[in-house]
């Protein structure tokens, strides 16, 4: 599964109101799925998006640590290489291509990833080897907690385009009309819906 839906959402709040906002991400079996990155970016260009971090993704036991690291445009990250034995990191993705030969412990500088979009890492040495940097220029990220659970203390009310992906979803995109709405008053929408799985939100005002 490549669990991609694509919407467009509006919070409807008070102009001048932020408020709460919850997330749940369901597989077909009705339980959550955990890890699933979620994006929610706002269809104003005028409004600032987070500055960039600097992170890590390091190489221990010959698999990448974190195996999915969301970072915003402009970041950082470093490839230290902490396992037994050499490693050579690599991306063809078309948001960042890079390549590092063969090293361990600490020999180059971070990579800057300055392109949105999910980057794939290998290790040609180990193809065993799998990570994902996903790169955003939204207004507010993260991931799914064990229940499939993604919670915002605060949103901004105004329009957002909602991301949804998880690295072991298929390459499909669900898209709703314009003007999808939250629903308020912890009340629940489901607004993507696929073969593998749906989600749905829900905003407390």
């Amino acid at each position: 599964m490549r669990l991609v839906f694509h919407a467009l959402c509006a919070c409807f709040a008070s102009k001048a109101m932020a408020a709460p906002l919850e997330l749940r991400m369901l597989g077909v079996d009705g339980k959550g799925i955990a890890g699933t990155v979620v994006t929610l970016r706002s269809t104003d260009p005028a409004r600032p998006v987070p500055r960039p971090v600097d992170a890590l993704i390091d190489q221990v036991d010959r698999q990448f640590e974190p195996h999915v690291l969301v970072v915003p445009t402009g970041s950082k990250i470093g490839f230290p290489n902490t396992d037994s034995v050499r490693h050579q990191v690599y991306s063809f993705s078309p948001a960042k291509r890079f390549e590092l030969p063969l090293y361990r412990g600490k020999p180059y500088p971070p990579e800057v990833f300055d392109r949105a979009g999910v980057v794939t890492l290998g290790c040609n040495i180990h193809d065993q080897m799998r990570a994902y940097v996903y790169v955003v220029d939204a207004q507010y990220f993260g991931r799914t907690d064990a229940s499939g659970t993604w919670k915002l203390a605060d949103v901004q009310p105004g329009t957002y385009i909602v991301q949804i992906w998880h690295p072991l979803s298929r390459d499909s995109r669900h898209r709703h009309k314009r003007g999808d709405e939250i629903a308020f008053g912890g009340k629940e929408v489901h607004f993507g819906r696929g073969i593998q799985g749906h989600c749905a939100m829900r905003q407390f005002l």
